[in-house]
């Protein structure tokens, strides 16, 4: 196992983006995006569907909303119910045109 300073051959020796709440809601909601079938896969460039990932994804940003209430900046507040609102709205779409 390489230490934290050490590079693995033929990784690239970008820095990654910085981590802030924003951004971890951002990745979050990108991956349900992707679980609707509304976003490619990052590694493949594949659009697949599987609603039951996409409404884990979905739960999981609910349950931070739940337990960050009242820890939040009022950015993060409007960013995460705007992201859980579009993405429970898409779900309702998707499970409506889903084959029973």
């Amino acid at each position: 196992m390489s230490s934290p300073r050490e590079v693995e051959p033929g990784v690239e020796n970008d820095p990654l983006p910085t981590i802030d709440f924003a951004t971890f809601i951002l990745s979050l909601s990108h991956s349900a995006l992707m679980h609707l079938g509304e976003a490619p896969h990052p590694d493949t460039n594949a659009v697949e569907a599987n609603l039951p990932l996409a409404k884990q994804n979905i739960d999981l940003l609910g349950l931070l909303e739940e337990k960050t209430k009242g820890n939040l900046s009022g950015d993060e507040e409007r960013l995460l119910a705007q992201v859980l609102f579009d993405l429970r709205m898409r779900y309702v779409e998707r499970s409506k045109a889903a084959p029973k």
